[in-house]
């Protein structure tokens, strides 16, 4: 035992480990029942993690080797539905082969939690991590949230489980990790003990939605017309109940781990007095930190602002960190043809976002990253630089492709 801030708590190991394998550690400690495998990188190596886990005897629990995406996201989605807590996961095309699935998954309201290593979608080929395969569920019902570090994975994982598995949610969660900056970096992960663990997640419990021969109910019924409306409605009504469940769950952990996460929504960096916001998911956060330590001992008064959880959108919030700067430059890494000002996702959703506020800041985006591109520390200073250029002459809603060969 050891003393936090005047509080008692438990000691807790740390270890040298992947992204995947942090969150193969959440899923051993949050005793999970049924997992269901199939290999596609860079997901593949939490299920080479569980499967150690479960071979060296430190882990009991189902794992099942699918045939396909599809049928993975099937078996979990009814071991989900009979009283299982599961684990699944995929990338890129994969997870979009299993999307008949995966969309039904969050209809029924099952809270499974998956992994989702971020990977370009083919073709053209490309092992390299973009956002948009995670993207393709926001607007399905499921849960996501971008992790940065390997820490953040496994705690976020056990936050994800714990958020899902409310009476008031019960949506499955994706948990979005950039394929090889984080899946297979290596980090020091502090990893909580297995009685810690219980205190804060409780065991699984569907209550009378649990599908079972003495409780006879249907679930998915064909209803077309007659009940579309209403459930979506319901579905859409318990998705403003979700921050709430969100703010508790990070609150608990802190107590119970005795460990400090922050604001759960978004990490701000320097922004305490920042004329301009750079903003962007995952990884990305590492160069844009340098950037804007760098920028900020030249005088330079830029700061980051991080999105953790993507759905729900944390609006308010954003509003008000936001609203602070005269000028945003919002990094994709992802694309979105077609789309107003034909620019990212994360930046349409951030307009949308400020579009009630009274200070309108200049909002330039950067396509940036894609296939698995680095975006180092001087590509993220040049983006600084492009967004103080587009307030200065009036572009607002500018929209660039960093880094592309002509």
């Amino acid at each position: 035992m050891t003393v936090v801030e005047g509080k008692l708590v438990e000691s807790q190991k740390e270890e040298l480990l992947t992204g995947c394998e942090a969150v193969a550690h959440a899923v051993m400690l949050a005793d999970v029942d049924v997992i269901s495998a199939y290999p596609i990188r860079p997901y593949t190596e939490v299920m080479d993690a569980v499967s150690k886990l479960i071979a060296d005897g430190k882990f009991f629990a189902e794992y099942i080797i699918a045939d396909g995406e599809h049928s993975q996201f099937e078996i979990v989605k009814h071991a989900s539905a009979v009283g299982a807590r599961v684990f699944v996961g995929s990338s890129g095309t994969g997870w979009m082969y299993a999307m008949e699935a995966i969309a039904v998954t969050a209809s029924d309201r099952l809270p499974v939690v998956a992994l989702v290593g971020n990977r370009a979608l083919d073709d053209p080929g490309a092992f390299g991590v973009e956002h948009n395969d995670a993207l393709t569920v926001r607007d399905l019902g499921w849960l996501l949230v971008w992790a940065s570090t390997a820490q953040e994975s496994l705690d976020t994982t056990l936050i994800a489980y714990r958020v899902a598995e409310d009476p008031k949610v019960m949506f499955p969660t994706a948990l979005a990790m950039d394929g090889g900056f984080l899946t297979h970096s290596q980090h020091m992960v502090r990893i909580p003990s297995q009685s810690l663990v219980r205190k804060f997640l409780p065991a699984y419990n569907l209550g009378d939605r649990r599908l079972h021969p003495d409780n006879p109910i249907s679930i998915a019924p064909q209803v077309n017309e007659d009940w579309v409306m209403e459930i979506r409605m319901q579905n859409a009504e318990a998705t403003k109940r979700v921050p709430a469940v969100i703010d508790k769950a990070y609150r608990e952990f802190e107590d119970v781990f005795g460990r400090e996460l922050g604001n759960p929504w978004l990490e701000e960096y320097m922004m305490e007095d920042a004329e301009l916001a750079i903003v962007g998911m995952g990884t990305l956060a590492m160069p844009a930190k340098a950037a804007v330590k760098r920028l900020r001992s030249r005088g330079t008064k830029v700061g980051l602002v991080r999105p953790k959880w993507f759905r729900p959108f944390p609006t308010e919030l954003m509003q008000k960190v936001l609203s602070r700067v005269s000028a945003i430059g919002v990094v994709d890494r992802d694309f979105s043809y077609g789309s107003p000002y034909y620019g990212g996702v994360l930046f349409n959703e951030i307009r949308s976002t400020l579009y009630s506020s009274k200070n309108h800041p200049t909002i330039a985006n950067f396509i940036a990253g894609l296939g698995g591109r680095e975006i180092s520390i001087a590509d993220m200073i040049k983006m600084i630089q492009l967004t103080y250029e587009a307030e200065e002459e009036g572009k607002d809603g500018q929209v660039k492709w960093m880094g592309v060969r002509e």
